[in-house]
This record gives structure tokens, sequence and C-alpha cells, in this order.
């Protein structure tokens, strides 16, 4: 035993009482430092969306249809510069000619060049198509979220006025407006979305449901948050995944609901490019065999491989998020 100053004794140490992981060097050791709650939980939620971009770079399904996409995007807006001819360029000594090494799909009624026509046709969708389908998204996602979380008498009101637009067919409901109002980009977006919003409603009420009744629900309206609170701050970010999805799918619903419109005449208006417009001048000539025939078959398999691409990026985000713990 040593004599510390003060009269105190002190034994002697060993030196595996020194060695790192011994009984002093774990009693002066600084305290470790303490892992924040908030940080952890975030930390969670980032490795989780990163592991679902790594599953949707991993998804055959999702990449395909992102091509398929990617392609029609790039067309729209690269179309006139790849494009050897102006889309709105009429030549009426070439009329209805068959795809050559000059028009290489051929040409329509006009003598415009359907390769011309098909590149840029596709535009007015591109733009009508995904801003309908996000008015579409976020009038039903709101109305959805209000009665889901409500209940009560405004989810009746609700609910009832759901059914009553479900009833009307998107194409008979737009065809109506456009007939009232004219066709214009604005108009055109409205009476698709309109028909739409009750579909991702419906939807995002059966989430909000489920999430009304969850304990951090409970314990936001402990610390008497207000409805408008819960609703956009606790239940939306809970339920992102089908808004999302929702999103996706009446996309792909627009654009047909959009080729639709211009098929029947109440779409997009001439000079300019458009699928379903273009099938619309010209399938009345498929009945005398070949004749108009590629003025029309091009502009289908493009509307048809628009659809099944954004099909494809359903598929595979529908797989994904439904793997997601």
């Amino acid at each position: 035993m040593t004599m510390r100053p003060g009269g105190r004794t002190c034994r002697p140490v060993s030196e595996d009482e020194l060695a790192p992981g011994g009984a002093l060097a774990t009693a002066h050791a600084p305290p470790a430092a303490s892992v924040s709650p908030a940080g952890s939980l975030a930390d969670v939620v980032h490795g989780a969306r990163h592991e679902q971009l790594r599953d949707l770079g991993r998804s055959k399904t999702f990449v395909a249809g992102m091509i398929i996409v990617a392609f029609w995007v790039l067309c729209a807006v690269f179309g006139e510069t790849i494009a050897p001819h102006d889309p709105l360029a009429t030549d009426p000594l070439h009329t209805l000619a068959a795809p050559s090494a000059d028009h290489w799909f051929g040409t329509d009624r006009l003598g415009r060049d359907s390769f011309a026509r098909v590149m840029a046709g596709g535009r007015e969708i591109l733009i009508v198509a995904p801003a309908a389908a996000l008015l579409a998204t976020v009038a039903g996602t709101a109305l959805g979220l209000t009665a889901g979380y409500l209940r009560g008498a405004v989810d009746n009101i609700l609910s009832r006025l759901f059914e009553a637009l479900l009833a009307l067919p998107v194409v008979v409901f737009g065809a109506a407006v456009l007939a009232a109002v004219g066709s214009s980009r604005p108009a055109i977006i409205v009476a698709v979305a309109v028909p739409l919003s009750p579909i991702v409603a419906r939807s995002v009420r059966a989430a909000a449901l489920a999430e009304r009744e969850l304990e951090y629900i409970e314990a936001a309206r402990v610390r008497t948050e207000g409805a408008p609170y819960i609703m956009f701050r606790e239940v939306l970010p809970n339920i992102r995944a089908v808004v999302l999805v929702e999103f996706v799918v009446r996309l792909a619903y627009a654009v047909f609901a959009v080729a639709s419109l211009s098929f029947i005449g109440v779409g997009v208006q001439p000079p300019t490019p458009d699928w379903g417009r273009q099938i619309f001048e010209h399938y009345s000539l498929l009945g005398g065999g070949l004749l108009g025939v590629w003025a029309v078959v091009f502009p289908v398999a493009a509307i048809v491989t628009l659809v099944v691409g954004i099909s494809l990026v359903v598929d595979g985000l529908t797989d994904v998020l439904d793997r997601a713990p």
C-alpha cells in the first residue's frame, strides 16, 4: 500500500487494470456519445428509401417501362429535329404514300410526312395527360383524406359525390364539357381530371381510414393538433405510396382519354399534330385496303406503346412498394 497526500492510502495498480478494457480504463473513459432517436429514425427512413430506389433500378419491369416512356418524351422534345420533314408541310402530289426512303412512315391524306407527325404528335398528350393526372391526384387526395379522416356526415356526402362522378365515363364527361366550353388545353385538362379524381379519392379514403385508428394519430389528437394538420402532416406522409401509385395509374388512363377525345374530334384541334387526331382523320379510309393504313397504324402503335410503358412502370413500382416493410 502507498500513502497519498492527505493521509489516504492507495493500493498498487496492476498492468491488467491499466490495459485497454481494464477496470480503470473503463472507469476513466469519456462517456459514449448518445445517439439521437430522431437521427436514428431519419437514418432508417433514408436507408429504406435508398433500398427502394435500388430495387426499382433492379426491376426489369420498371426499367423497361421507363425506357419506353423516356423514348416518347425524347421524341416529343426533339421530334422535329429528328424528322427530315416539317410535320405541317403538305405535298398534294404524294398523298397517302406508302413508307419509303424519303417518307419513313408514309404520308397522310394531305401529303404530310407521317413520321414527322408521329414524332411531334405525342407532345400534346405528354403535356395534357400528366397535368390532368396530377390535378386529379391532388384533388382526389384532398377529398379522400377529408372523407377518410373526418368520417360522419362529411364522409357520407363526399362518398355520394364520388359515386355520382364514377357513374360518368371519362370520355363521355370530357366530350360533354369540351362541346360546351370549346377545346383548349386547360379545358381538356379539367375535363379529364374531374372524372378521374373520385377514383383517386376512394383509394386515398380507404388508406386514411386505416391510418386514423393508429396510435400516432391518437397522440396527435392528445397534443390538440387540428384536423388539417393531422391529415396533411401526419396521415398523408404515411400513405404517399398509395398516392404515388394512383398518380401513375391515372396517367395511363389520362393518355388514353386525351387520345380518345382527339379521336372523336373534340380534343386537340388541327393543324397541331396529335396521335388521336391522326387516327380520326384517316380511319374512315381503312375500308379501301392499304389506302390510309400507314397514317393510322403508326399513331395507334405510339399510343399503345406509351400506355404499355406506363403500365410497366406501375407494375414495377407496385411490386417494390408491396415488398416494403
